[in-house]
């Protein structure tokens, strides 16, 4: 049962409405999950979740173990959504029941889910690890029987973020509630999986939820923080730390544990690490870039706020937001001009054109955005085009900010919208809000449009960071970058576009090279009206035979390349590509799937209850997200009053509004 509350913001303005209607329109949502009746039918909680990951510099191993256990009385088949960054590439999955362990092979997405069919027919346990999105993956199980307890164990590798001297670890624990409405019949079969159940808000489950992480950086760590766990650090010298969480009772699997640290030392400079492999041979190139520039002269520039203000961004979300628009809003110049646009199921337009950035004006658009509470839907795609529409102003650079936590479906339509549109005068940034914010819709909308992503986890940051993308935006450190190989055979090179470089972080280029390791490395672009050239010298590394974790990791930026950002626009020839990468490379990908079958014919009768693992809300969202809950009320009534709002709002299903002021 979807239950639905649609809940509409005040408008001081005049109001018109337009509506875009799909045939055979399907809306899927999430819902609550409510334990009752016998538990010992049909239980297979999670036990516990044990994340081991060792980092080496800015390279981190993770190991997660998931383990679950038969409490019931009937054989189980079970399925399960979780998050991981959306740079990691997973290249190993284990199944342990009792004491039988299988290695999981990677098959061919639809072959893989031939294999887990027949076993589960048959009776045989068996596993199937699927790719849902770059950070969410699905985990089904079939034919644990009772007693039965079943460990998962994944394995991946990513390349971690430095930005402003800070390294940053980011292990998603929750993946949040998606809206799905306005789908056809094909996405709702492809998208089932955002139909999943989720605890009532400020419930936990009873299970333990551990994070190690094995710091190694070879120079000397200047400063190591946890802001959103309580941790302990032992520290084994002053380039290496075990940290572990402080309180093993605070349930930690409810929002992203993001770890910082910063390292000194002259060899924190641009590098190259070359991997020598049987087949093929890898390359990881980081290239520091300049310092920034002080212009002499700051263009006028455009401004068009897309603030989320639906259900999910209900409390500190909102309000978190709320404290970042007024911070950039506010900081605005006399030379520049904006528009403010807010949506939810409905876009509400403070203007028909941008505005000049007055006193008056940003007063209207910051009583606007206090009037909000979060309620509804999230059609971003909707308020992207209504923001597009607005008229542009010759000479005037645009710049597109979007605001929003990313609990939404249609990312593949977003990034085609910002494909279609940046370039040129238009740029989009991005501001992820909250404790488990969908960062592949964050990063995939600075990708597609050549602009930065932040991520506002507290409101307390959210001045520091209206204040940091105000110096980005005025002064980029590096445009027009350019990179050229003089005697080096280097090929398959990503990312074969290098956008405009906004923070203070390294060019990364990861590719193939053959022949001898030799000749140079260019990188070059304009830092402000200056030249920059960085060149290095291919034959001052050393090729290694043990850095294995480089032709992984050029295999996931691969596969990010060949979707681009998306799949919607994936022809058969990519698809084929991508699949081709995933088999050589033993990696999951949109195409290509972890199987895992126990020969043993367990259950003879191949029947099973099916049971959907619920999953917490992030810590801070509200239940407004998930089936309308409403906060205050038990479950079984918010149920009632869900089917009452359904019935008087079956009118308004899959249908999209736009309300504009002025």
């Amino acid at each position: 049962m979807v239950l639905i509350v649609c809940m509409f913001a005040e408008c001081r303005f005049a109001v018109h409405a337009e509506t875009e209607e799909k045939d055979k329109d399907v809306t899927l949502a999430p819902y609550f999950f409510i334990q009752d009746g016998d538990p010992s039918v049909d239980s297979f909680p999670l036990k516990g979740t044990e994340v081991e990951t060792n980092i080496n510099g800015t390279i981190a191993e993770t190991y997660v173990t998931q383990t679950y256990e038969n409490e019931g009385e009937r054989p189980l088949s079970a399925s399960y959504v979780f998050p991981a960054s959306t740079k990691v590439s997973v290249h190993g999955m284990t199944m342990q029941i009792g004491d039988q362990k299988i290695t999981a092979v990677i098959k061919e997405k639809e072959e893989a889910k031939a294999d887990f069919e027949e076993a589960k027919t048959e009776g045989k346990s068996a596993s199937l690890l699927e790719e849902k999105r770059s950070n969410v993956f699905t985990m089904d199980v079939a034919n644990i029987m009772p007693g039965d307890t079943v460990s998962i164990e994944l394995h991946y590798t990513e390349l971690l973020e430095t930005s402003e001297g800070t390294c940053q670890f980011v292990f998603p624990t929750v993946v949040g509630p998606r809206y799905g409405g306005g789908m056809d019949e094909a996405e709702a079969e492809e998208g089932s999986w955002i139909a999943s159940p989720y605890l009532p808000e400020g419930v936990s489950p009873d299970s333990a939820y551990d994070i190690t992480v094995s710091l190694s950086t070879g120079v000397p760590i200047s400063d190591l923080v946890c802001k959103t766990h309580e941790t302990d650090v032992e520290w084994k010298k002053n380039s290496e730390a075990r940290i572990t969480l402080k309180d093993a009772e605070d349930f930690a699997g409810d929002r992203d544990y993001i770890l910082e640290y910063q390292m000194t030392g002259e060899e924190v400079g641009s590098g190259l690490i070359l991997y020598e492999g049987e087949e093929e041979n890898y390359f990881l190139l980081t290239v520091q870039p300049p310092k920034r520039y002080e212009p002499d002269e700051i263009l006028p520039r455009e401004y068009l706020f897309v603030l989320d203000v639906s259900g999910s961004m209900n409390g500190y979300p909102l309000d978190t937001a709320k404290g970042l628009i007024r911070n950039m809003v506010g900081g605005l110049r006399s030379t520049d001009c904006f528009n403010l646009f807010l949506f939810s199921d409905i876009v509400s337009e403070m203007s028909l054109e941008s505005v000049e950035a007055t006193e008056d004006n940003m007063q209207c658009a910051l009583d606007l955005i206090d009037q909000q509470e979060g309620g509804g839907g999230t059609e971003l795609a909707l308020a992207l085009k209504d923001a597009l529409q607005t008229p542009a102003k010759k000479g005037v650079s645009r710049n597109v900010v979007v605001i929003t936590d990313g609990y939404i479906w249609d990312e593949d339509e977003v990034f085609e919208l910002i494909k279609d549109t940046s370039g040129g005068e238009t740029s989009f940034f991005s501001f992820g809000i909250g404790s488990s914010v969908n960062r592949s819709l964050m990063e995939g909308i600075a990708g597609a449009g050549m602009g930065e992503a932040f991520v506002v986890t507290e409101e307390e940051e959210a001045e520091a960071t209206a204040e940091r993308f105000r110096t980005y935006i005025e002064a980029p450190l590096l445009t027009d970058i350019q990179v050229s190989f003089d005697g080096f055979d280097a090929y398959e090179v990503g990312p074969s576009n290098l956008p405009t470089l906004f923070a203070q972080k390294p060019v990364v280029l990861l590719g193939k090279w053959r022949g001898e390791p030799e000749g140079s490395i260019c990188i070059r672009g304009k830092t402000g009206a200056e030249n920059y050239e960085e060149r290095v010298q291919v034959s001052d590394a050393v090729p290694s035979e043990d850095k294995e974790a480089i032709r992984y990791l050029w295999a996931r930026k691969k596969v990010e390349e060949l979707t681009s950002y998306g799949f919607a626009s994936v022809d058969d020839q990519t698809k084929e590509e991508i699949t081709t990468i995933g088999l050589s490379h033993s990696m999951l990908t949109p195409y290509t799937s972890f199987v895992a079958v126990l020969d043993t014919v367990r259950n003879p009768q191949g029947e099973s209850a099916e049971v959907d693992q619920p999953s917490p809300l992030p810590q801070g969202v509200s239940g407004l997200s998930v089936g309308g809950y409403l906060v205050g009320t038990e479950p079984e009534e918010a149920m009632l009053f869900g089917m009452m709002v359904l019935i008087l709002a079956a009118g308004f299903l899959n249908r999209r509004k736009r309300k504009r002021s002025l």
